[in-house]
């Protein structure tokens, strides 16, 4: 791959982190928020993409859990909480870098889905919701994007011991494993090598899809 700028949101730890690294290891140059840019503020957002300029690779990995318990029960606040960096956070990335890739006549961008989208979770009523609606966000850019030389893909993890799951009840975290036929966790490593096939220039004729990085978990 040559050298390009990419910029990897969630990119302090977890996944992101290990993409950021990969990405840099492969020989481009990477910006990543962290904690210091909040996704779901539209301005913040313009600002920091006018200091970086061109951004040749985005990956939106900035997510968050939320609480877990009953859907009857959930809370509107934790709903809005976890909508908003998941779901807003990765459409208003997505609107403010997108178009200069397709000025530029080149890009390519991953968002961060899950395998609950195929294989939802009982008990984690926001998180599955958003991702579903990360999926349809992918490819509504990518129908979008087509002809331009961007393209837009998704990837879906099952559970990866990060951060992400450290308010998550062990015997929630057991079952979900339980679910993946290799029952254990995905690595960060192996999410960060497949996104990073899908931001090369070798992932040129594949746009608006989802791939599982999940153990075998629901594979259809």
């Amino acid at each position: 791959m040559n050298g390009r700028i990419a910029l990897v949101t969630g990119g302090t730890r977890g996944i992101g982190l290990a993409i950021a690294n990969r990405l840099r290891f492969s020989g481009h140059t990477v910006h990543v928020w962290g904690h210091d840019i909040d996704v779901r503020q539209e301005r913040l957002i313009e600002d920091a993409v006018s200091k970086i300029g061109a951004v040749d690779i985005l990956v939106n990995s900035a997510g968050v859990f939320g609480p877990v318990g009953p859907a009857l029960a959930y809370q509107s606040e934790a709903w809005h909480d976890v909508l908003a960096v998941n779901l807003t956070g990765t459409m208003l990335v997505c609107k403010n870098v997108i178009p200069g890739m397709v000025a530029r006549g080149f890009g390519r961008v991953v968002n961060m889905s899950s395998v609950v989208v195929k294989d939802t979770n009982p008990n984690a009523l926001a998180y599955c919701v958003s991702k579903a609606g990360v999926e349809a966000l992918t490819r509504c850019f990518a129908l979008e994007t087509a002809k331009t030389g961007v393209v837009v893909n998704c990837v879906r993890p099952a559970a990866v011991n990060t951060d992400l799951f450290k308010n998550v009840p062990q015997e929630k975290i057991d079952a979900m494993l339980k679910k993946c036929p290799m029952e254990r966790f995905v690595t960060v490593e192996e999410v960060a090598a497949l996104v990073c096939w899908l931001v090369s220039e070798e992932c040129s004729a594949t746009t608006g899809a989802a791939f599982d990085v999940a153990g075998g978990r629901c594979q259809l």
